[in-house]
């Protein structure tokens, strides 16, 4: 597993694949958070907080997480070197995971250099630090569990063709799903608690509640449960895949 996760890493800063990657996420957060006039911008929100980048890093992930994950087994397949992996001296869910871990980390070094925007933030405040940490920190974790549910969404859409683009767009779209899309079908019913039932089932529901500084154990189950459920389908693809 170790080996496979030092290849993934070393594929993504080999070519220009994880260099775009980390890049292109700073520089969308950044101009939409600092440049562009509109919802996202910091300084016409008129409070000095972090609130505006954790709604907008998971649209932006939505889109950056497939697009890493789409040649993770596509370009085996297309290469026809998918067989390899059968052969290989380590099971299907160590390969899996080992290909998660090196796309996740990925994910972690685009995200890591968004701390300066506490330290920017905590000097724009009124009074100077004067920024809630333990509501910055409970959103990180959010962004960070979710990124999690992505990468094993996007791993299971790259195991569904061996077209990339095809991988990225399933890929994108399951995450949408999954992140809003509940919240979406939840108003097509008028009971309720069928309404919250609903929306319980989506990401949305339980990133707000972790981006609230509230770290309920639910939220995190809910998190690394459905990671483990598309990793698992993840592997019995691989499983059942003519050879």
């Amino acid at each position: 597993m170790l080996a496979i996760f030092k290849r993934e890493i070393r594929s993504f800063f080999t070519s220009v694949t994880g260099y775009l990657v980390v890049g292109l996420f700073l520089v969308l957060n950044g101009l939409f958070l600092w440049v562009f006039k509109g919802p996202f911008n910091i300084f016409e929100h008129g409070f000095a907080n972090l609130g505006k980048f954790f709604l907008l890093a998971p649209w932006v992930f939505l889109f950056l997480i497939p697009a890493i994950t789409m040649k993770s087994f596509s370009e085996e397949k297309k290469l026809g070197t998918l067989e390899l992996l059968y052969i290989k001296p380590i099971s299907l869910w160590e390969t899996v995971l080992g290909k998660f871990l090196g796309t996740f980390s990925l994910g972690l070094i685009a995200l890591a250099p968004t701390w300066v925007y506490v330290l920017a933030i905590s000097r724009l405040g009124t009074t100077v630090g004067n920024l809630d940490m333990g509501l910055v920190i409970g959103s990180y974790f959010g962004t960070i569990f979710l990124m999690g549910c992505y990468t094993a969404i996007g791993l299971f859409a790259s195991t569904l063709s061996e077209n990339q683009i095809v991988a990225f767009i399933v890929g994108m779209l399951l995450c949408f799903f999954a992140y809003y899309g509940f919240e979406g079908v939840s108003t097509l019913f008028a009971d309720g608690q069928v309404v919250v039932f609903v929306r319980n089932l989506g990401m949305n529901h339980h990133f707000e509640r972790i981006a609230r500084g509230v770290l309920d154990t639910r939220d995190l189950i809910y998190f690394v449960s459905l990671s483990a459920f598309f990793l698992f389908l993840t592997v019995m693809t691989l499983k059942n895949t003519p050879r």
